[in-house]
């Protein structure tokens, strides 16, 4: 398949749970166009960033149908999706799955368009996965972090 963007995501925590972050970088393939997201919070877990990231990386695409290849350091996501476990999940309705919120949002946007998945190994210097994962700890580091709402009422740390 020829893509027509390409999709970098990272995710970190520090601690695991603790405040978080993701990081997106998108290219649109044969141009110089490139964009770059990223979102903090006060308390996540490493594996909701990485899922998070591919979700609003995929939530960016303005067109339906989009020839997408996203390239994330993640085995959980990656696996998830490349071996088809998430949809033996959603046919289970994610019973006793981690991150149900997630994986229902990713699948939604995930059948939008065409998208294939590549996993790199993470700090390897691969230029976007080093940038994605720059954003990701800049993000986690922010002084006013969101609140991942799902994750601390599902933990009962939610105030």
């Amino acid at each position: 398949m020829d893509h027509e963007v390409h999709i970098y995501t990272d995710g970190a925590a520090k601690g695991n749970p603790g405040p978080a972050g993701y990081g997106v970088v998108m290219e649109m393939v044969g141009t110089p166009y490139k964009k770059e997201f990223y979102e903090g919070f006060r308390l996540s877990t490493n594996n909701r960033m990485e899922l998070l990231a591919v979700i609003v990386g995929l939530e960016k695409l303005k067109k339906s149908n989009t020839k997408v290849l996203v390239t994330s350091d993640s085995k959980y996501v990656v696996d998830a999706v490349t071996k088809g476990w998430v949809f033996s999940w959603e046919k289970k309705n994610f019973k006793g799955k981690k991150n149900p919120d997630l994986w229902m949002r990713f699948l939604k946007v995930y059948h939008k368009h065409q998208v294939d998945f590549k996993w790199i190994k993470g700090h390897n210097l691969h230029p976007q996965n080093e940038r994605c994962d720059q954003l990701a700890v800049m993000a986690a580091q922010q002084e006013k972090l969101n609140i991942d709402t799902f994750y601390e009422r599902e933990e009962g740390t939610l105030l």
